[in-house]
């Protein structure tokens, strides 16, 4: 599987769990929804810089979203 496949797979697991929307969870990160919902999808290639805005709400580190 891809990274990319990889990390949009944990995003959408673990902010599932925490029951956001990706709206919700898109202003908890900083990060604009649309972008979420490629970054789910696999369709973006994010730097190590959004890898980590990502997991801050999450409580995981950023390492975690791309095992």
């Amino acid at each position: 599987m891809d990274i990319r496949q990889r990390l949009g797979r944990n995003v959408r697991r673990l902010r599932e769990e925490k029951g956001w929307s990706q709206e919700d969870y898109a202003d908890r990160a900083g990060i604009h929804r649309t972008y979420v919902s490629d970054i789910e999808r696999g369709k973006r290639n994010p730097t190590v810089t959004v890898v980590e805005k990502l997991a801050g709400p999450l409580g995981v580190s950023a390492g975690r979203l791309l095992d």
